[in-house]
C-alpha cells in the first residue's frame, strides 16, 4: 500500500433506510477527518415486515449503491475498509445470500452486527463527542428496522438493549392511512409505551438528557430549527426540548404525505416514516423522564470508524475520555496559534470574569466560551495576518468543536469575531443572526476577551496577577507583575471600549509593578 493508502480508511454502514459510505484520512492530531461521505437511500427493508425477505428492488438498489462506493473507495486510495450491516440483513431470510452475493458482485465484504454491537458503536461516538461525566444519561439510535437504547453513567455503560423500534419497520406495521388515522396512531403509541416499559423497568432517577443518533434525530433536530428561525452551519450538539417533540409530533400526526414532503428542515425522503420516528423520540422521553435531546449528528458509523481506526492501530485509544480544553489546544495548535499568548489571555480573561460573574448573570457555560474563545481568538492567523479576527470568526464556526453546541460554538466564533477592530454592531451579518440575549452575551463576554487582550499587549506574559473590584458606576483593574507595565496598561485601555459599553461601567486600570 502507498504511504496515503495507510492512512486512509472507509467505513460503510448497511441499514434499514439507508447506506452510507465514509472515507477518512488519519490526521497528525491523533485524529481524522472525512475526505467523502457517500449517503443512498435504499430502503433495504422496504417490504421485510410483510415479507421476510430482501426484495429483489431493494436488493438491487443495493447493489448499485455499493458498486458506486466501492468505486468512490478505489479511486480515494482508502487501504481498509469496514463494512457493517444491522437490523435488516439480520433479520431477512435471505441475509445470508445478500452477503455472499454483495461480494461477489460489488466487491464489499460485510459484517453482520447485533444490537448489542450498534449500540455499543452508537455509544463510542457519543463518548467521542460529549462530555458526559458525572452525569447519568441515555443514548438512543434509531434505524429504520430497530432502536438501540443505552443507559450510561458517566463513560461506562449501565444497560443495552436493542428494540424493534425502528422507523421503517414501525410504519410498515401501523402507518396505513394518509394522513395516519387515530386508531393507527393509538396502537402505535400503544405498542410503543408497551415495549419500552418491558425494556426499560423503570429508572431510579429521571435521566435529564437524551443523546440521540440516526436519521430521525437529525430530522427532529433540521425541523426544530426551521421553526426556531435559526441557522447554523451544523446540526451536531443541537439540544431539543421535549415540550417542541410533542408539539412537533402532534403537527406531524395530522398533516398528509405531501404535506410533510413539502415541511422546511425535512428531507422529502424521510415523509413516510417520519411521524412513527418522532413517536418513538417522544415515548422515549416521557419513559425516561428526559426534557432535552441532544443531536448527535454522527453516531453508529463515527463509532464503527472510531473502533476500525483503533483495530488498524491508525489512531491511538485514548487511555481518558476527552476533555473540551484538550479539543480547543488541539485545534489552536493545528492552526499555529501562539499558545503562550492564548493561555495568557485565557488565564487573565477568567480573573476579570469571577468578579463580573454573579452580578450580570453569566454562568458556568458562558465562562467556559469565554475560556475557548479566548485559546482561539487568533486562530485566523493561518490564513492571514489582515482581517484574521473575521478568518477566526469562519474557522471556529466550521470547526468541530468537542462537547460544544452549534449555539455555543457561534457564540465563541462571534467572541473571537470582535476581539479586534469593530465593535459589534446589527449591520453585521454574524451579530445580527444571533439571538438578543446572544448578542448580550457576546457584548459582554467580548468585551471582557478584548480587554484580556489589550492587557497581554506585547505578548510576553509579563501581567503576573490581576485584582478587580467592581463598584457602582466603575469597574477597577490592578495589573501586577515585574518591570514596567504601561505597555499592558495602555493596551488594556485602548481595548475597553467594548467593555465599558456592554457593562455600562467605566474601567480603570492602573500598574502595580514589583
Amino acid at each position: 500500500m502507498s504511504s496515503s493508502s495507510e492512512k486512509r480508511l472507509a467505513a460503510i454502514d448497511i441499514g434499514t433506510n439507508s447506506i452510507r459510505c465514509i472515507v477518512v484520512e488519519v490526521t497528525g492530531y491523533n485524529d481524522f477527518r472525512i475526505l467523502d461521505d457517500e449517503k443512498a437511500t435504499v430502503r433495504l427493508g422496504e417490504g421485510l415486515f410483510a415479507g421476510g425477505s430482501i426484495s429483489p428492488d431493494a436488493w438491487e438498489r443495493a447493489r448499485e449503491a455499493l458498486l458506486r462506493m466501492r468505486m468512490i473507495i478505489e479511486g480515494l486510495g482508502a487501504g481498509f475498509v469496514e463494512a457493517v450491516a444491522t437490523s435488516a440483513v439480520r433479520k431477512a431470510r435471505n441475509g445470508r445470500e445478500f452477503i455472499v452475493a454483495m461480494k461477489a458482485e460489488a466487491g464489499v465484504d460485510i459484517r453482520v452486527i447485533d444490537g448489542k454491537e450498534e449500540a455499543q458503536l452508537a455509544a463510542t461516538s457519543a463518548y467521542h463527542n460529549f462530555d458526559m461525566g458525572g452525569r447519568r444519561y441515555a443514548m438512543v439510535d434509531i434505524g429504520g428496522g430497530s432502536a438501540e437504547v443505552v443507559i450510561s453513567a458517566g463513560n461506562h455503560v449501565e444497560e443495552i438493549h436493542s428494540l424493534d423500534l425502528g422507523a421503517v419497520y414501525l410504519s410498515e406495521r401501523f402507518v396505513r392511512t394518509d394522513p395516519i388515522s387515530s386508531g393507527e396512531f393509538a396502537d402505535l403509541r400503544k405498542y410503543l409505551r408497551k415495549s419500552l416499559k418491558q425494556a426499560l423497568k423503570g429508572p431510579d432517577a429521571s435521566l435529564q438528557t437524551l443523546v440521540g443518533s440516526g436519521g430521525t434525530i437529525t430530522a427532529i433536530g433540521a425541523m426544530t430549527m426551521a421553526m426556531r428561525e435559526e441557522r447554523y452551519d451544523s446540526m451536531h450538539g443541537y439540544e431539543v426540548l421535549r415540550s417542541e417533540v410533542v408539539h412537533l409530533l402532534s403537527m406531524l400526526e395530522r398533516m398528509t404525505f405531501k404535506e410533510r414532503r413539502a415541511l422546511q428542515g425535512l428531507n422529502p425522503e424521510r415523509a413516510d416514516i417520519i411521524v412513527a420516528g418522532v413517536a418513538v423520540i417522544n415515548e422515549l422521553m416521557r419513559r425516561l423522564g428526559s426534557n432535552v435531546l441532544k443531536v448527535n449528528e454522527r453516531g453508529l458509523r463515527e463509532g464503527l470508524i472510531l473502533e476500525s481506526l483503533w483495530k488498524h492501530g491508525l489512531i491511538e485509544r485514548r487511555a481518558h475520555p476527552r476533555d473540551w480544553r484538550d479539543s480547543i489546544r488541539d485545534f489552536a495548535r493545528s492552526c499555529h496559534v501562539d499558545m503562550n499568548h492564548g493561555e495568557q489571555v485565557r488565564k487573565l480573561a477568567l480573573r476579570l470574569f469571577k468578579p463580573l460573574a454573579e452580578p450580570f448573570g453569566l454562568d458556568k457555560r458562558s465562562g467556559q466560551m469565554l475560556e475557548a474563545a479566548a485559546l482561539l481568538h487568533d486562530v485566523g492567523y493561518f490564513i492571514n495576518y489582515s482581517k484574521h479576527h473575521k478568518h477566526s470568526y469562519h474557522l471556529i464556526r466550521h470547526a468541530d468543536l468537542f462537547d460544544f453546541s452549534p449555539r455555543e460554538k457561534e457564540v465563541v466564533a462571534n467572541l473571537a469575531r470582535y476581539h479586534r477592530k469593530a465593535l459589534p454592531r446589527l449591520r453585521h451579518e454574524n451579530f445580527a443572526g444571533l439571538s438578543p440575549e446572544d448578542r448580550t452575551l457576546v457584548k459582554r463576554l467580548g468585551g471582557i476577551l478584548r480587554l484580556a487582550d489589550g492587557l497581554d499587549r506585547r505578548r510576553s506574559q509579563v501581567v503576573e496577577g490581576v485584582s478587580c473590584a467592581l463598584e457602582e458606576e466603575a469597574f477597577s483593574v490592578a495589573v501586577e507583575g515585574e518591570g514596567d507595565l504601561s505597555v499592558e496598561v495602555f493596551g488594556g485601555r485602548g481595548k475597553g471600549d467594548l467593555f465599558e459599553e456592554a457593562f455600562g461601567l467605566r474601567l480603570d486600570i492602573a500598574a502595580s509593578s514589583h
